[in-house]
């Protein structure tokens, strides 16, 4: 079978068991989901949506987090982790997004890539999640799962995302990104893998490897 027909194979699984599969960061605006991301680095989601759910109250707009005063923005999103660096981070993009982009978050991965704290990752899942152009997220997941199931054998993300492009349908990019990582929480854990549960154990080329990735 080629990594192409398994990927099929994944999907008609991940979709049944996966059906409501979506981004678990909890955002209203575009805005809100990039601050939401930068956020989430080396930090869980469930911590970041108990921190946004005060930040958005405070700053509404991509026009309060410009103005915002770093050292109480700081102190908002501390919980999270790298809080100096974040708010920043979340600062000069916002700034940058209305100078440059007239307030509105860019489409595209060069104008992403060009705000401060944003990367691949991060970019992908604004276009995704945000304009329904196709991209993959390459997280912590879906680094572990795509690499324990055999459709790629490489740690470096933008070298998985390139590879997973090849034989991912572009219409299921997203979502196969996001059924990822409902699977990583939910069976493929890093620690402890629970093969005997997993729905796609019969496609997975490394169910009995002693050790995981």
């Amino acid at each position: 079978m080629t990594k192409k027909e398994t990927i099929l194979k994944i999907k008609e699984v991940f979709d049944k068991v996966y059906s409501d599969a979506k981004c678990s960061l909890d955002f209203s605006t575009p805005h809100e989901l990039l601050v939401a991301v930068q956020l989430s680095a080396q930090c869980t989601d469930a911590r970041v949506n108990i921190v946004t759910k005060e930040l958005f109250k405070k700053y509404t707009s991509v026009y309060d987090f410009a103005q915002a005063n770093e050292e109480e923005l700081c102190a908002i999103i501390k919980p999270c982790g790298f809080f100096r660096t974040k708010g920043k981070n979340i600062i000069a993009s916002s700034k940058k997004i209305i100078s440059d982009f007239g307030g509105n978050v860019p489409n595209n991965m060069e104008d992403l890539l060009s705000l401060a704290g944003v990367g691949r990752k991060t970019a992908n899942l604004i276009l995704g999640d945000v304009y329904g152009i196709p991209g993959l997220v390459i997280d912590t997941h879906a680094i572990r799962l795509t690499n324990r199931i055999g459709l790629v054998n490489e740690k470096d993300p933008v070298k998985i995302e390139f590879a997973l492009k090849k034989i991912v349908p572009s219409d299921y990019q997203t979502r196969f990104c996001h059924q990822l990582v409902y699977h990583g929480r939910a069976i493929c854990n890093a620690a402890k893998p629970v093969c005997t549960s997993c729905p796609i154990s019969h496609l997975c080329k490394k169910k009995n490897v002693k050790k995981f990735i």
